[in-house]
């Protein structure tokens, strides 16, 4: 399976585990994720047009040190799932999705044909994060409920194949008193990505993730603490 992200560093957070995950598992998974730091449907849709060759290549968690545009990603192999997704910053705020998301989803249906086209949903700041003060938000709670109003949009505008609720499960575990952020907004790594990772290939593979034993997370992650991760994915996916 080959999957490709059109993001940023929240995709980066989201896909770190889901290679090592998916081997675990007996599967060969193989994800790529467009980076540019904090990069938005905005700057994505005008690098679309000029197919500049801005964006770093992370390969199967790793960054490559190697730069390609939309176009040459979207034709370098065949893929089967491509996700889009909204910087964090502009999330709550659906004004800022369009027109770009569906410029962008036309665009990569044309090149993809075959392909499964996503949308991946980004997550709340910290409570104490001074990003969420600046947007004008009390809460995390009220952060995730415009964030996860606007996806649900997007994912209704553009027809969406899937959609991968990391946000959803993020807010879940800070929720349950756990620190899920490293620096206040990006995903800590450990329990954070490891519950990234964790509904990434729920959704992408549709298994049952109860019995896979992967703890090679780059913080440690408990016993206890990855049971509740588990038990969620399977909670929000139903």
């Amino acid at each position: 399976m080959n999957v490709l992200a059109i993001g940023n560093s929240f995709s980066c957070d989201g896909m770190t585990y889901v290679h090592q995950i998916a081997k675990k598992d007996g599967n060969d998974i193989t994800t790529v994720n467009l980076f540019i730091g904090g990069c938005s449907l905005s700057t994505h849709y005008r690098n679309m047009l000029s197919e500049a060759q801005k964006y770093q290549i992370d390969f199967n968690g790793c960054m490559t040190g190697f730069y390609t545009s939309i176009k040459e990603a979207l034709l370098s192999r065949d893929w089967d799932y491509i996700t889009l997704q909204q910087a964090s910053l502009f999330s709550p705020d659906y004004e800022t999705y369009q027109p770009y998301l569906n410029e962008l989803a036309a665009y990569v249906r044309k090149m993809c044909p075959k392909a499964k086209l996503g949308i991946h949903e980004t997550w709340a700041y910290e409570k104490v994060s001074e990003r969420l003060i600046n947007l004008g938000y009390n809460t995390p709670d009220d952060m995730y409920n415009n964030i996860r109003k606007a996806y649900t949009i997007a994912a209704e505008d553009i027809k969406a194949d899937f959609y991968i609720p990391c946000g959803t499960i993020l807010h879940k575990l800070a929720n349950e008193g756990l620190t899920v952020h490293r620096d206040t907004y990006h995903a800590n790594k450990g329990i954070g990505r490891y519950a990234l990772g964790m509904m990434w290939y729920a959704v992408l593979t549709g298994k049952d993730i109860s019995n896979i034993e992967f703890t090679d997370t780059d913080e440690p992650v408990s016993e206890e603490h990855t049971l509740l991760v588990k038990n969620l994915v399977k909670e929000i996916l139903g």
